[in-house]
C-alpha cells in the first residue's frame, strides 16, 4: 500500500536530490510538490521542481507559493547553490508549467483529502505556516512531519547560530513547531562528516551511468564547492536527501528524543537559533521557582541526533539507479 507525501520545498540542488528519491519511491505517492522562496527565489525553485519532475518522468503536480518571509527581506542562498539553483549546468527550462493555484491553497486542499499524510518541509517554513493559520485543523491529518532544519545544539550554517531554513523565516518556523504538527526534526548536522557524499561515493553514483545519477553529482558541483569553503569539510553534504532518507524509512534515525524546541525571533545575534530544551531544565522550571519563557513546555519535536550513514546512501543509491 503506497503512502502519500506532500513536499514543501525551495527547490535547488539538494532539494532536487530529494525530489528523486521520493518521486522514485516505489511506495510512496508524492500528491503535491509545493515551493517557496528560499535557496533561490520562487520563479527559479519552481522551475527546478518542475525539472526534476520531469528527470523522473512524473507529471506531479507542482505549485508555486510564497516568494518572501512572513516578516522578513527575503535572503536567497545563491551564492552556495549557483544563480539558477542547480549548479549553473545549463539546464533547459522544463517543458511544463506550474499549476495556477497557490502553493498554500493546495497545500490546505491535498492534507484535508488524505488522511494520515506525510509533510515533508525541505526549506523555509512560510508556505506551511500559512497553511496552518488558514486551517489548523489539517493538523489531524498528518501523520508526520519531516522538517528539514535547525541546529540543534551545534553550529550553524548561515550564523554562528542557525541553519539556513529557520534563519529566513524564523516566525514562520515558530508558529509550525508551536502548531501541534508531529515534527520529526532533522537537523543540519546529520549529513556533514561521513554522511556527505564523499569522493568514493561520487565515484560510485558516477559509474551507476543513469541520468538521474548524473544529475545528482553535477546539479552539486558548486555547492561541493561552497560547502569546502564554509566547512573545510570536503564531499557532497545533502540535508534535504537525507532528510528525505528519514521521511522514507524512519528507521534511518537510529538516535532521536522528543523535546520542546522553539525558534529564536526577537534576538539580532541568535536570530534562528532552534533551541532545544533538551534537558527539559525550562519545562521544570516551575519546581526549581525559576521563571523561563519556556516554562511548562511540553515535547513538541522529535530530534533525529544520529542516522545510519551506510543504509542512508543505499537508498539514495537505489533511487539513482534506476534508468
Amino acid at each position: 500500500m503506497s503512502r502519500s507525501f506532500l513536499i514543501d520545498t525551495d527547490t535547488a540542488s539538494d532539494d532536487a536530490v530529494a525530489l528523486i528519491m521520493a518521486l522514485r519511491a516505489p511506495d510512496v505517492e508524492v500528491a503535491a510538490v509545493t515551493v517557496v522562496a528560499g535557496n533561490v527565489p520562487l520563479e527559479q525553485a519552481t522551475q527546478n521542481a518542475l525539472y526534476t519532475a520531469e528527470l523522473c518522468g512524473s507529471a506531479v503536480p507542482v505549485y508555486a507559493g510564497a516568494a518572501r518571509p512572513l516578516l522578513r527581506e527575503y535572503q536567497h542562498a545563491q551564492w552556495f547553490h549557483g544563480r539558477d539553483g542547480l549548479g549553473d549546468q545549463g539546464y533547459p527550462p522544463p517543458r511544463r508549467k506550474p499549476e495556477t493555484k497557490h502553493a498554500v491553497d493546495a497545500f490546505i486542499e491535498v492534507v484535508s483529502a488524505n488522511p494520515g499524510i506525510v509533510v515533508v518541509s525541505l526549506g523555509p517554513l512560510t508556505n506551511v505556516a500559512l497553511a496552518l493559520a488558514r486551517a489548523p485543523e489539517i493538523v489531524k491529518n498528518v501523520s508526520r512531519c519531516v522538517v528539514m532544519g535547525g541546529n540543534a545544539c551545534t553550529e550553524g550554517n548561515v550564523t554562528p547560530a542557525a541553519e539556513y531554513n529557520m534563519w529566513v523565516d524564523p516566525e514562520a518556523a515558530r508558529m509550525v513547531l508551536r502548531s501541534g504538527l508531529p515534527i520529526e526534526l532533522a537537523p543540519w548536522h546529520l549529513c556533514r562528516g561521513e554522511a556527505a557524499l564523499l569522493a568514493a561515493d561520487i565515484e560510485y553514483v558516477l559509474g551507476l551511468v543513469t541520468e538521474l545519477a548524473t544529475f545528482t553529482i553535477r546539479c552539486n558541483s558548486t555547492a561541493m564547492k561552497a560547502h569546502q569553503r564554509q566547512t573545510g569539510e570536503t564531499g557532497i553534504s545533502l540535508p534535504d536527501p537525507t532528510a528525505m532518507a528519514i521521511a522514507l524509512d524512519p528507521t534511518i534515525c537510529t538516535r532521536s528524543s522528543r523535546h520542546y524546541v522553539d525558534v529564536e525571533t526577537d534576538s539580532e545575534l541568535t536570530r534562528g537559533m532552534t533551541v532545544v530544551d533538551r534537558l527539559g531544565v525550562a519545562a521544570d522550571g516551575r519546581n526549581r521557582g525559576v521563571w523561563h519563557p519556556l516554562l511548562d513546555r511540553g515535547p513538541n519535536a522529535s530530534v533525529c541526533w544520529e542516522i545510519d550513514i551506510p543504509r542512508w546512501k543505499e537508498l539514495l543509491y537505489a533511487s539513482l539507479r534506476m534508468p
